[in-house]
């Protein structure tokens, strides 16, 4: 055993020591406290707290610690907000970008919409932290209530099928179920789970099984159907904040173009008052977007197309006939993306990330291009992860 001081925060929401001139990540620790923990390489594990940091809280949730699904809700909301600014500022930094910071938005709303959890024999819920085994839990106080029967539904899945994850999100029509199994597996073993539980919807590895209804969410004046799989914002308060951030940002620009677009949650909300072109290489989300905008009175034109834009962007030229543009890529960002708007003329550009890291080198480019990086906001709707949304707002 050994004793330590924590020195800082790390990105992984890790406690850092300094031993003997190298670094130990803590999990579950904080800075200040002084612990006595186990080391093997640069891992430590919390074995009793010496000292405890005035920013510790008591975590809410029995499986804290143990389940792998929340690193942070030991730390108060002051601590836990600027750790969360921390990510953001670093990320920037790193790229050469200094710039002011807004506050932390709260998007936790109600909770999680949408949750993952593995099936094994041994239970259903997370990976605990940096092992691969199974935490089994009774119910995940982070997600709606509406998915408080989760893990009775994954174990269900497990007992049909044998191994596999299951991906639960709560819409207005019911809870969609998609499960991926680890072996090939009889979809007729899974049929019972639908009437069982109340489903609207059951897929088996993206392919619907049976159907009650079909999942739809609201997006501004539109009703969207949800096809299997498809990206969906973790909280409806986040959607809601982030669409809000945008159309605040593009207020005034007739011509709009919604790249990375998913089934829609800013090109719906934004054809309320322009023009707007979409493009997203999900072809059932764009599906999905389409049907809903006809389906909806007092929207302006959405052309909408499938396109790959990682392997081929819009071209500046493209670009150059919209006065707005957002963008809101996966986790590893939209360089080639990002490039091609830098040599265009779009005056006003709105960046939505979920990756601090790739959405400053996204920055840096458009602001190597001319643009001026007119505001930063990060939005918590990962709520006690280490992960945080960013907005960006980019004028030519």
């Amino acid at each position: 055993m050994t004793i330590a001081t924590i020195g800082s925060l790390g990105q992984r929401g890790e406690g850092v020591a300094e031993i003997n001139g190298r670094r130990v990540y803590v999990p579950f620790t904080l800075p200040g406290e002084e612990a006595e923990i186990a080391v093997v390489g640069e891992r430590g594990t919390l074995v009793s707290l010496l000292t405890s940091s005035p920013h510790r809280i008591a975590p809410f949730c029995p499986h804290f610690g143990l389940c792998g699904g929340c690193q942070l809700q030991h730390l108060d909301p002051e601590g836990y907000a600027q750790f969360k600014r921390g990510l953001v500022e670093t990320a920037l930094s790193h790229a050469g970008i200094i710039t002011p910071i807004a506050p932390l938005i709260d998007a936790k709303g109600t909770g999680r919409r949408r949750i993952t959890l593995h099936a094994r024999k041994t239970g259903a819920g997370f990976m605990a932290f940096h092992t691969h085994d199974l935490h089994d839990i009774d119910t995940c106080p982070i997600t709606v209530p509406a998915l408080a029967a989760a893990p009775t539904i994954a174990r269900a899945a497990h007992a049909a099928v044998g191994d596999c994850d299951v991906a639960l999100t709560s819409t207005l029509m019911g809870i969609d179920v998609n499960i991926k199994p680890e072996r090939k597996a009889r979809p007729e073993r899974l049929t019972p789970l639908i009437g069982r539980f109340g489903l609207a919807r059951l897929s088996l590895a993206g392919e619907t099984i049976l159907q009650a209804t079909v999942p739809a969410v609201r997006m501004g004046k539109a009703m969207t159907e949800i096809p299997p799989g498809s990206f969906l914002q973790a909280t409806e308060a986040a959607e809601e904040t982030l669409a809000g951030l945008v159309i605040a940002a593009l207020t005034g620009a007739q011509n709009i173009a919604d790249l990375f677009s998913g089934v829609g949650p800013f090109a719906l909300r934004l054809a309320e008052r322009a023009k707007i072109y979409a493009a997203d290489s999900d072809k059932p989300g764009i599906a999905a977007l389409i049907k809903a905008h006809n389906n909806t009175r007092g929207l302006k034109a959405i052309a909408a197309e499938r396109r790959d834009l990682f392997r081929e962007p819009l071209t500046a030229i493209e670009l150059n006939r919209f006065d707005g543009l957002v963008f809101d890529p996966p986790r590893a960002g939209a360089e080639a993306q990002a490039r091609e708007i830098a040599r265009s003329k779009v005056k006003t550009v709105v960046a939505v990330s979920c990756e601090p890291k790739t959405f400053a080198r996204d920055a840096k480019i458009l602001i190597d291009g001319g643009y001026r990086l007119e505001s930063v906001t990060p939005v918590d709707q990962f709520a006690w992860s280490t992960h945080v949304e960013v907005v960006g707002v980019f004028r030519r």
